[in-house]
């Protein structure tokens, strides 16, 4: 127990190391009906000039797929959920090598409803900032380029209409998570705590509404993402 409690700190600090371990013992008493998840919200920026990290492959290919592409049937997503996304409008940017399906990587624009907890991201400025979200590199493709190949893909698209900023949320549980997007410069902007049991839900946040109650997703807090560098974001 002490070893466990010493790891948690040593890789997560001492704030996330004991909620993680708060989280964990939630999960084996309730039979993992009760759970506690911790969020960072982050703005990655968009590199400008774009430049590509990747050389042109004439066996790999990125492309944006629509919902009648068929390799969107190998997408280790419920069909509901993949279904969903493209009714609400989400642009899913698909990798295929050799007209194999590699991988994916979502974005939404305004909005986004999280599906691990209920909770609404809303992008105040939605010119300048996407949402993304589900990066995925099937395993057998997680030691070529296929990574960075959805990324050059985003970012380009992201470039070429003026967006700036591509914002998302990372567990603050996630060491890996966390360091990998530090390298790319992600600036913090909010943290969010959510305590679950059951159909009940606590929310307490680090900007409006600061605390929230909800049951079986009504009630869900509304989260507004402003750019970094803004004023209203200044304030937060």
């Amino acid at each position: 127990m002490f070893r466990s409690f010493k790891s948690a700190i040593s890789s997560l600090g001492f704030v996330n190391g004991v909620l993680y371990l708060v989280g964990r013992a939630m999960q084996a008493v309730s039979g993992r009906r009760a759970y506690l998840i911790r969020y960072y919200v982050v703005a990655q920026p968009v590199p400008k000039p774009f430049v590509p990290v990747c050389r042109l492959s004439e066996t790999e290919k990125v492309y944006e797929a629509g919902p009648e592409d068929a390799l969107v049937g190998f997408f280790p997503r419920p069909r509901e959920v993949v279904a969903s996304r493209f009714e609400r409008g989400h642009v899913c940017l698909l990798a295929a090598k050799n007209g194999t399906f590699a991988g994916f990587l979502w974005f939404a624009r305004e909005i986004y409803d999280e599906d691990e907890v209920h909770c609404r991201f809303v992008l105040t400025e939605p010119e300048s900032c996407v949402w993304d979200y589900d990066v995925h590199v099937e395993p057998h493709f997680r030691m070529g380029r296929t990574f960075a190949r959805l990324w050059d893909a985003a970012n380009q698209r992201f470039a070429d209409s003026g967006i700036e900023w591509s914002c998302s949320r990372i567990s603050a549980f996630n060491r890996q998570s966390l360091q990998s997007h530090q390298r790319l410069g992600i600036h913090k902007i909010h943290t969010l705590t959510f305590i679950c049991i059951g159909s009940f839900q606590m929310s307490l946040l680090s900007c409006k509404p600061y605390i929230q109650l909800s049951w079986n997703g009504r009630g869900c807090p509304t989260v507004l993402i402003y750019p970094p560098g803004t004023t209203e974001q200044s304030k937060l």
